[in-house]
């Protein structure tokens, strides 16, 4: 089983460089970082985890920029976003994007997507809320259209461009593997569509679904074992990320606190501990 580590990494929080470092270090496969843009003031949808919305939701860095500094620090983590709102960025310019930290990192990017909860955030961007899964499903399809073409074109409702030549093109053939974010039934359906892993929300027991994901990944043509299962936010707990283990679960991702390391380094050496009794 894989292990990773995710943080919102922020100006008061260890830095991306020095995060990757100490996985990269502990034996971790993988770092990664979560995005928002802005936080609207107002509140059309409640926060999913309950409560106020955290202060690192407010504070969050850029993804791309804290994982290309990431990369350059390290050889062999591989380095994702956890989830990018695709919904809310030109395709072309983030086709751009992840050509583009897929070559500085010699093709460690992992790609992983989600269709949002803040309706107020995205739509500052022009995103209309009901739509916003239709339109994450073209701008990934009209991005692999850019990265597996020399002459790309896409012609959609809401992502729309005659042809085109974009560079560079990624390392990754045909290009860096997407991890879709969403609850089941939903994200699980639009994993097995387009992309190359499943990463269920954080509540509830992906145990209990994951007979019927593979059903329904049967039922589409596609092997289910070609789509990675990445179980985010878990707490410190064995017996059940080795039952993960156990059914298949391809990575589990705990999310560490925005805090210096003095904070953050006992957890993960903490997960560390879980990952070498998982693996052996």
């Amino acid at each position: 089983m894989h292990f990773g580590g995710a943080m919102f990494f922020t100006d008061y929080s260890m830095s991306a460089m020095e995060l990757a470092r100490t996985l990269e270090e502990r034996g971790f496969e993988s770092v990664w970082a979560p995005e928002h843009s802005h936080i609207p003031l107002s509140r059309k949808t409640p926060f999913p985890g309950g409560g106020d919305l955290p202060k690192q939701y407010y504070d969050a860095m850029d993804p791309f920029v804290v994982l290309a500094a990431a990369s350059q620090v390290t050889k062999t983590i591989k380095l994702g976003t956890g989830v990018l709102l695709v919904q809310q960025r030109d395709a072309i310019q983030t086709a751009k994007l992840v050509a583009s930290i897929d070559q500085v990192s010699q093709g460690r990017f992992l790609f992983g997507v989600g269709g949002g909860w803040n309706q107020d955030e995205m739509e500052n961007h022009g995103t209309v809320y009901a739509s916003r899964f239709k339109r994450m499903r073209e701008s990934i399809e009209a991005m692999k259209e850019i990265w597996t073409k020399a002459e790309a074109e896409y012609h959609g409702e809401f992502v729309h461009f005659d042809p085109v030549i974009a560079g560079p093109k990624p390392v990754q053939k045909p290009h860096p593997p997407i991890h879709v974010g969403g609850a089941f039934p939903h994200g699980a359906r639009r994993a097995i569509r387009y992309g190359d892993g499943w990463i269920p929300t954080a509540r509830g027991d992906i145990v209990e679904v994951l007979p019927r994901f593979r059903e329904m990944a049967n039922e589409a043509g596609r092997d289910p074992d070609s789509i990675e299962i990445t179980s985010f936010g878990l707490g410190e707990d064995l017996d059940r990320v080795k039952r993960l283990n156990e059914m298949g679960v391809t990575r589990v991702v705990p999310m560490f606190p925005p805090e210096k390391a003095d904070t953050v380094l006992p957890i993960v050496d903490r997960w560390t501990k879980i990952m070498r009794q998982v693996n052996g």
